[in-house]
């Protein structure tokens, strides 16, 4: 008897972290279609959606880093003869 209700409470946590799992992938999903209607509305706009995912991925970064990356890539460019 107490192994059935040692299963029935595991059960019932184990049904909640999965249903609360569906639901982050539904919210997720639904985040997902909205920045697609954002950056489609930029687009009719005349924005270059590509260089706009490119600032909000740089401005995620930490600052040194980036700045590291740019001097990198600037020295790279110039040996290259691109600048």
């Amino acid at each position: 008897m107490q192994d059935d209700q040692a299963y029935g409470v595991a059960a019932d946590e184990l049904r909640q972290f999965i249903e609360q799992f569906e639901q982050l992938e539904a919210e997720k999903k639904d985040v997902a279609e909205r920045q697609k209607e954002i950056m489609a509305e930029a687009k009719a706009r005349g924005y270059d959606t590509k260089v706009m995912k490119k600032i909000v991925a740089m401005r995620k970064r930490d600052r040194d880093d980036l700045a590291e990356e740019e001097a990198i890539l600037d020295m790279y460019k110039k040996a290259l003869g691109m600048v």
